[in-house]
């Protein structure tokens, strides 16, 4: 892709390759979520070179050498459960819904313990995108005629000790073994009337993330589906050139059979021809 001649039109491959570039300053954090859709959205509208150029003029190459940050302490790599278990005490300790909801989400701290109460309400614990004080947390739920929702990320042990009467503590996230290094989740407490729900889901970046990997696959697939149409195309091209050709082979065979026998049939004509007239003489 060049910006010396902005008005030529832009082809797939173009788009992709600047979605490509787009995709490694997400994963690089180059890029919050919000910048990578709208910047996408803007790469796959584009028509033009001179709508590309823009898109990642502020970004580095594919391949391009990244600057050298000089650093006293080397962070734990992005990422990496290491790098979220933080120690110190947590950003919130506890949360209260009375007729009203609470919410824990984003980039919070989750304390080595968590205390929450709803009565005729709701909660939301996000533990998602959130950092741990510990490697074994544990979040103390009770909930009368109310609810509480514990979301926890993908890799992360959770063990449910809770005690309900007439409500219930959800259990379907127990007994899935935690990735190396990650944090255990312990969720406690006394639901009456009401409930505690705990769920596993992605993230937002990792929702997208994995979009644009089955996108990947569906075109690539697409790709190797089209290029299995043209050989099959030009395999039936070919064997009805093939029998084109038989046919044609064919029939000039016919063609000569038939005009050998009509020389033949002449010839012997001549010879009775011949021997009539030798008898006459």
């Amino acid at each position: 892709m060049t910006e010396d001649a902005p008005e030529l039109r832009a082809s797939d491959a173009d788009r992709e390759r600047v979605a490509e570039v787009l995709r490694d300053a997400l994963a690089e954090g180059r890029l919050d979520m919000e910048e990578f859709e709208e910047r996408l959205d803007a790469t796959y509208k584009a028509r033009t070179y001179g709508e590309l150029a823009p898109i990642t003029r502020d970004l580095p190459a594919a391949g391009a050498p990244a600057p050298k940050v000089s650093m006293t302490k080397q962070p734990a790599e992005s990422g990496s459960w290491a790098g979220r278990i933080v120690g110190g005490e947590g950003s919130s300790t506890w949360g209260v819904a009375v007729m009203s909801g609470f919410q824990r989400k984003g980039r919070w701290t989750v304390p080595r313990r968590f205390n929450c109460f709803a009565f005729w309400g709701g909660g939301e614990i996000d533990l998602r995108e959130a950092n741990f004080a510990d490697g074994e947390v544990e979040i103390n739920c009770v909930a009368i005629m109310g609810g509480v929702q514990v979301i926890v990320p993908p890799g992360v042990e959770v063990v449910v000790r809770g005690i309900g009467i007439m409500g219930g503590f959800d259990h379907r996230e127990e007994g899935v073994p935690g990735d190396p290094g990650a944090p255990r989740v312990i969720v406690t407490g006394f639901a009456f009337w009401g409930g505690v729900g705990v769920e596993r889901k992605l993230t937002r970046s990792d929702r997208q993330r994995l979009k644009e990997e089955r996108r990947q696959e569906r075109l690539e697939r697409k790709a190797s589906k089209r290029e299995l149409q043209e050989s099959y195309r030009d395999d039936v091209h070919e064997a009805h050139r093939r029998m084109l050709e038989g046919h044609r082979d064919h029939r000039w065979d016919r063609r000569e059979d038939r005009r050998e026998r009509h020389e033949e049939l002449r010839e012997r004509q001549r010879e009775r021809r011949d021997r009539r007239r030798d008898r006459d003489r």
